[in-house]
């Protein structure tokens, strides 16, 4: 069990670590003239054909998993890649990043609740204390307190991709279809990416890319080489690792250590665009790293990590049988 939560430890780090270079490597494309549409068709729709071939060889002989899992994979394709990406986006065009982003990990609020009404997990003290950490730290990260112009239909917005963020860390943690995290995470980013052109082709969102060269740590490269970057690393390995790593910690103590993508955001900043964090926003990464802490801290070994009910123990088979 020890090791299992440790795995699922390195794999959530490693989740947000590359997670946390989207913004960096879309800021990059955005500076040359893509759409915020364009960007995260394009992110999703290069990691879905990334993950294609090892997902379809993990299948092999198991095709009835498809037949248990679609749902789950249409749901977590649906809201939780092009639902969550979509609002969020829409939510940027009328308030702050910085809002938004709030807005949007105001999500793991929504799994300690949704774990509490589905499931009876009444958050005990430390996981509330926890809670308010992680977000104080949030706060001070994003520096909300700057200037922020705030729009309801905005804030709307936002509070839809709270609630995108809330189902992929839910969907995540549902073993109970048999699909390996890969082919979750493949299913999902194939949903998405055909939502998203769907959604392109009606108008919804403006899909406008460019070809000129991308300035990342000091340096111009092509333009493919960022997208690149957003589909393999930001969306095929963050999404295949998060899963995994949901799997393993359950949804509840995943959602926060996926709180420190903020942090890992800021540092890819540093290091891609030369954006040096301010001395209030490490300390904002510290009190997410304390309330992280606090919350995996509060788990009982009683405690649904899947976010399942726990498997019924084998009964003896009735007399003659």
């Amino acid at each position: 069990m020890r090791s299992r939560t440790f795995a699922g430890l390195a794999l959530a780090i490693l989740s947000a670590m590359t997670f946390g270079t989207s913004g960096s490597l879309a800021k990059g494309l955005l500076d040359t003239g893509w759409s915020p549409g364009a960007a995260v068709t394009w992110r999703v729709g290069v990691a879905a054909l990334v993950l294609l071939v090892p997902a379809l060889l993990m299948l092999r002989g198991r095709w009835q998993l498809l037949r248990t899992g679609w749902v789950s994979m249409a749901l977590f394709g649906l809201v939780a890649v092009a639902a969550c990406q979509l609002t969020y986006f829409l939510a940027v065009e009328r308030i702050s990043v910085a809002v938004a982003l709030l807005l949007e990990y105001l999500g793991i609020i929504l799994v300690v609740g949704w774990l509490w009404l589905r499931h009876g997990q009444r958050p005990r003290p430390l996981t509330i204390i926890g809670a308010a950490v992680a977000i104080a730290g949030l706060v001070l990260v994003l520096d909300v307190f700057g200037a922020v112009d705030v729009d309801l239909l905005g804030v709307f917005w936002g509070l839809c991709a709270a609630v995108g963020l809330a189902v992929y860390f839910v969907v995540s943690a549902d073993d109970s279809t048999g699909l390996p995290p890969l082919v979750l995470a493949t299913g999902g980013l194939t949903v998405g990416t055909l939502a998203l052109v769907v959604a392109g082709l009606v108008g919804v969102v403006p899909m406008t890319t460019a070809t000129s060269d991308v300035q990342l740590a000091g340096a111009a490269l092509p333009w493919w080489v960022a997208v690149l970057g957003l589909g393999v690393v930001a969306a095929a390995i963050a999404y295949a690792t998060g899963i995994a790593a949901t799997r393993r910690l359950g949804s509840k103590v995943a959602s926060f250590v996926g709180l420190t993508e903020v942090m890992f955001s800021f540092v890819w900043a540093w290091v891609l665009l030369g954006q040096m964090p301010a001395a209030i926003q490490l300390l904002g990464g510290l009190l997410i790293l304390a309330g992280v802490v606090l919350v995996k801290a509060d788990q009982r070994p009683g405690d649904l990590v899947p976010d399942e009910p726990q498997p019924q123990l084998d009964r003896p088979a009735p007399a003659g049988v």
